[in-house]
């Protein structure tokens, strides 16, 4: 398996050739259902403009079934490590029935909260949920006594490179939080490679994969300029 590289390719069948138990941690935000904003001609003055009505499309090759992939992450990791997995309050109970389907097992559910909301008319949204699991025995995660469930990290406001990027300090976080230097990070769906710049920068092995050609050239762009030692 060749290590510290994106490679453009559909994850899916990517991992279906990659050896059993060779990832010692995941960090991801698979492709999922969204919603939308609606409401946005100000006629209903007590709602913000872009409230939400139906399903959105943020970004091609969206319409993938989580069963279809989270049985390849469990293959893939090793015994003892553990995953964190992206997901919004729609496709939560999906993800986590699927996660436990395929033998995961539940360490907790994490909520970053953000700087901005997303307008609802039913609470408006100032957080995303993650779902840190493990595979086989438990873990400790290193920084015990100052890692809480609810942790904040600026969002990225404005020029992003992706509809869903993460800050690379949340990231950050995690990776820091649930393996070593030298340990490999893997991201299936790595988008522009947030999740890869911050392993790289934390001296660990990375792997991603991402189908849209237009943001694996951007990860390419962001993985030579990040300082490393990997």
């Amino acid at each position: 398996m060749e290590l510290n590289k994106v490679i453009n390719t559909d994850s899916i069948e990517a991992m279906k050739n990659m050896e059993s138990e060779c990832i010692d941690l995941l960090v991801t935000d698979p492709p999922y259902k969204t919603i939308t904003g609606g409401d946005s001609n100000g006629k209903n003055s007590e709602r913000p403009k872009g409230m939400l009505s139906g399903n959105r499309k943020l970004f091609a090759h969206q319409n993938i079934k989580i069963s279809d992939w989270m049985p390849e992450v469990y293959k893939v990791l090793k015994q003892g490590s553990h995953a964190y997995i992206f997901t919004n309050v729609l496709n939560l109970t999906e993800m986590l029935n699927e996660s436990l389907k395929v033998g995961f097992k539940l360490h907790n559910l994490l909520c970053w909260q953000k700087n901005n909301c997303t307008p609802s008319q039913y609470y408006m949204k100032n957080c995303e949920y993650v779902l840190f699991l493990r595979k086989g025995k438990a873990k400790w995660i290193h920084d015990i006594g100052r890692s809480k469930t609810v942790h904040q990290f600026d969002n990225i406001i404005g020029n992003k490179t992706h509809p869903c990027e993460k800050p690379v300090a949340l990231l950050k976080f995690y990776i820091n939080n649930s393996s070593n230097k030298d340990d490999v990070v893997f991201d299936p769906f790595c988008g522009t490679g947030s999740t890869l710049v911050a392993a790289k920068e934390l001296d660990r092995k990375y792997l991603g994969y991402e189908i849209d050609k237009e943001y694996f050239d951007i990860v390419i762009d962001r993985l030579n300029c990040c300082k490393g030692g990997v």
